[in-house]
């Protein structure tokens, strides 16, 4: 069964750099497809980010340009580089694989982005 940890939250100001981390154990992951999720308050989570097995990338708008997503299949980390945060950011983040290998949620880690 996967287990998804993820860490490297906090509290920043806008404009500042994050780098989240996602420790993954269980299940064979260099096969997954990974992502990073957030979750604002009051909304639903999202899928922010992907790397495929195969190391592409795919981000939504509101991060593209801004986030950039690896990972590292012998270690089974994968990692979010967060930069010029914004207080939209403001969330928990999680990470999960997409599709294949889904599994029940970590606990997330909050990131709070002031202005």
């Amino acid at each position: 069964q996967v287990q998804l940890v993820e860490s490297g939250g906090g509290w920043v100001q806008a404009g500042e750099s994050l780098t989240l981390s996602c420790e993954v154990s269980g299940g064979v992951f260099s096969i997954y497809n990974m992502g990073w999720y957030r979750q604002a308050p009051a909304k639903q989570r999202e899928l922010l980010a992907m790397i495929t097995h195969g190391g592409s990338t795919e981000y939504k708008d509101p991060v593209r340009g801004r986030f950039t997503i690896s990972r590292d299949n012998a270690k089974k980390m994968v990692y979010l580089q967060m930069n010029a945060l914004e207080p939209a950011d403001t969330g928990v983040y999680y990470c999960n694989a997409v599709g294949v290998g889904a599994s029940a949620w970590g606990q997330g880690t909050q990131v709070t982005v002031s202005s």
